[in-house]
């Protein structure tokens, strides 16, 4: 049987903030989550997403 965890937890393991997570799973990006009744749940075996919000592949700062 598969084991969840809810957001609130998923942020304490990460060590990231509880609204990151949420839009995470907003966003699709955690493989295998379920939201029920507004409470998201996340595998426990999920992996952290990386953070690749702003830069794509190749970009760089320079004007």
């Amino acid at each position: 049987m598969f084991e969840y965890m809810t957001a609130q937890e998923a942020a304490e393991k990460w060590n990231v903030s509880l609204r990151w997570v949420q839009r995470l799973c907003k966003e699709k990006r955690i493989e295998g989550i379920m939201n029920i009744n507004h409470v998201w749940l996340i595998p426990k075996d999920a992996k952290k997403p990386t953070k690749d919000r702003h830069k794509k592949s190749g970009e760089t700062d320079e004007i």
